[in-house]
């Protein structure tokens, strides 16, 4: 017996909850499963934080019912103030320190580029990131990198053909963050615009560290455009419609999913600079009467009277956080008694999931080839209170 002991520890062999021996994998226990991550608690992006109490309230949920196949999921959410080098600070922490089993829902698309290289390069699961860039659905060169949003360029090209095709003869003014996901959004909009490129008339950046985006509002204003497309966070969102509606340049608007959010932009902008911005959503919305009896948004509205009382419903941020930690809910799952990091990825990579919250015909998908998990977004219109889908 004694000999068959010391060659289960060389081996590196631990005894799970199903009796079963499987390899063993940091931050995996036979009664605990350590993730990690980073979000904005503080700093420019601090808006996004609400997402990574959601995916804890979520984790906490799962952990009362019992955890999953026995064991229970210890979440490490640091803040990094949407800054890269203290993201690479904090996930350094996590892997070399916390030493978590992989790294989930890191938020932005600068702060993920960050640490692609070095989570990659360790053969540990960088999965369900809250970054759309293009660059992150790369399975061939980062294969350990696994988007959990949609893709910013499938994105940009919808409301490039939606501009075609009800005013082809726009002049079309645009704004985005000098960062990879605004890059992204550029890139593809323009795709998406073809011949009719040239009738970009303006087009403008800013810097993350810029205090205010006024300046640019007010120039995109004088270049004569009456169609407006911007990608920003939820703060320079809130800016952007509100100098926008100071000034009265009353035009069509489109806003990147980035900066749609009705309690984080909207409502701090103040919903009469909202009214009829065009932008695109793959959840449901609390706010539309339609879900109101809805199974899908029943289950949500519980857990959130539950594990977030008091909460605001209608904030998508928590949705989204509540979709993303049910898809690496299921992963863990699907991986039964067997957490190496392998099979965890592997189990990550083959998915097709229904997800309460996703509104019908849009599904959770991804392969070892497409890293894509959401491949079509529906419009939407801002009007009174709410989004409307545009049907």
């Amino acid at each position: 017996m004694k000999k068959i002991g010391i060659l289960i520890a060389l081996l590196g062999v631990s005894w799970g909850t199903t009796g079963i021996a499987v390899a063993q994998t940091p931050g995996v226990t036979a009664t605990e499963i350590k993730l990690g991550q980073t979000k904005p608690y503080s700093g420019p992006a601090s808006g996004y934080g609400i997402q990574g109490k959601a995916e804890s309230a979520y984790f906490q949920m799962i952990n009362d019912q019992g955890g999953v196949n026995g064991r229970k999921i210890n979440l490490i959410s640091l803040d990094d103030a949407y800054s890269p080098p203290k993201t690479v600070e904090q996930t350094r922490r996590l892997v070399e320190q916390d030493e978590v089993a992989a790294i989930f829902g890191t938020l932005g698309s600068p702060t993920n580029s960050a640490i692609k290289k070095y989570l990659n390069g360790r053969k540990i699961p960088q999965l369900f990131i809250v970054a759309g860039a293009s660059a992150f659905a790369d399975p061939e060169h980062f294969p350990w990198t696994i988007p959990g949003i949609w893709n910013y360029f499938d994105e940009a090209r919808i409301y490039a053909a939606d501009i075609l095709k009800t005013t082809p003869n726009a002049k079309i003014a645009i704004l985005y963050a000098n960062d990879d996901a605004g890059r992204d959004y550029a890139a593809a909009f323009k795709a998406g615009l073809g011949a009719k490129t040239s009738q970009i008339v303006s087009e403008l950046k800013y810097e993350s560290t810029d205090p205010t985006v006024d300046s640019q509002v007010i120039s995109l204003a004088a270049s004569g455009a009456d169609v407006f497309f911007y990608q920003a966070n939820l703060k320079f969102s809130a800016q952007i419609l509100r100098r926008k509606y100071l000034l009265g340049w009353n035009v069509k608007t489109y806003v990147a999913a980035t900066g749609s959010s009705l309690a984080s932009a909207l409502v701090p902008a103040g919903l009469e600079a909202a009214q009829g911005i065009i932008s695109g959503a793959y959840l449901k919305d609390p706010d539309d009467p339609r879900w109101s009896n809805d199974p899908g948004y029943k289950e949500y509205a519980a857990w959130m009277d539950k594990y977030l009382p008091g909460a605001n419903k209608s904030e998508g941020l928590y949705i989204s956080g509540f979709n993303n930690a049910q898809v690496m809910a299921k992963v863990l799952e699907q991986c039964g008694n067997d957490l190496s990091r392998e099979n965890i990825l592997k189990q990550a990579t083959n998915l097709d999931l229904e997800r309460p919250m996703l509104l019908p015909g849009i599904s959770y998908k991804i392969s070892p080839d497409d890293y894509r998990p959401i491949k079509n977004i529906r419009l939407q219109v801002f009007k009174g209170d709410r989004w409307m889908l545009v049907d």
